[in-house]
């Protein structure tokens, strides 16, 4: 179909209003954040936040947010939620009324992991700060009003790679278990040359192939990004991994390689259910208050980590 009037109104809207990765070839990280600054958004109210320090890896500090949907002495599912931005742009804040959104359908607990960003900090640093934080909380559900039997991990486009990532991880390293994984748009492949999308959908859609390619080079050099930590669909095998859902979106350079990560878990053996978004294009997902395809696209990633985890 063709791009959904409401996703092209807020596309053409961000264009205008500079948020755009044209140029991005010759720009710096801190160019790109700064170009990349949106202003304050309304975000629905839930029962609580609270900001804390934890320990990352190699004695670094690891900012976390927590979300409470409810105030309650019963332990409630948790999901350990990591934000997108190519690994070098956004953080807690600007994530921050997503997650709100996806406490408030899902009744759980999030805790949201601000890792460290490239070029800073290149590959691994993102994927072990995550990998720490899900530790965390695990070791620490109780303090929290959080559920450890009971844990997911969540992300989108960066961020689902993340979440991927830290569930091979958890897998490889004997823990902590991962019960589910909330996959959007996640970048699985750090090859852009391997997916028919990442050209189709490359150059007219907010995010773009060079984009991608200049996120590659702040993030991973390019003889890591074989490794299964970077590009997780490059892992020897898939099986043994947590169920998960992925959420695509038609007009994304990313659309391919999420949908055959969806599809090489179901071929591992790994339940998994695979929604794609016609007429969005990549960071629909959030966009909840203009795009009637976001609020859909919610309700079936809360209903499949609902389903998931409350058991």
């Amino acid at each position: 179909m063709a791009l959904d009037p409401a996703a092209k109104a807020v596309m053409d809207m961000m264009e205008e209003n500079g948020v755009s990765f044209a140029g991005i070839a010759s720009m710096t990280a801190v160019e790109l954040r700064n170009r990349m600054q949106l202003g304050d958004m309304p975000v629905e109210d839930v029962a609580r936040t609270e900001d804390r320090v934890i320990a990352g890896p190699d004695g670094t500090d690891l900012p976390i947010r927590i979300y409470w949907a409810e105030v309650t002495d019963e332990a409630r599912p948790v999901v350990v939620f990591f934000h997108g931005g190519g690994w070098v742009i956004g953080g807690i804040d600007s994530h921050d009324g997503q997650v709100r959104e996806m406490v408030n359908r899902t009744g759980m607990v999030f805790v949201s992991v601000d890792y460290r960003l490239a070029p800073e900090a290149k590959f691994p640093a993102a994927a072990e700060d995550c990998y720490a934080a899900t530790q965390w909380v695990a070791e620490n559900a109780a303090d929290i009003g959080a559920d450890a039997a009971r844990l997911g991990v969540a992300g989108d486009s960066a961020g689902g790679n993340l979440a991927a990532v830290v569930a091979q991880m958890a897998r490889d390293r004997g823990g902590p278990a991962v019960a589910h994984q909330l996959l959007v748009y996640p970048c699985c492949d750090m090859d852009s040359n391997a997916w028919p999308s990442q050209t189709e959908n490359g150059f007219d859609y907010f995010l773009t192939k060079e984009s991608m390619d200049w996120f590659y080079d702040q993030y991973a050099d390019v003889a890591d990004r074989d490794n299964p930590y970077a590009s997780p669909i490059k892992a020897d095998s898939l099986s043994g991994l947590p169920p998960a859902c992925v959420i695509t979106a038609e007009y994304d350079p990313l659309r391919d390689e999420g949908e055959a990560y969806g599809a090489a878990l179901q071929e591992a053996g790994v339940a998994c259910e695979v929604h794609r978004y016609d007429g969005m294009f990549h960071g629909f997902f959030g966009m909840t208050l203009a795009i009637p395809g976001a609020v859909a696209a919610q309700e079936a990633a809360a209903a499949a980590v609902t389903a998931a985890l409350s058991a």
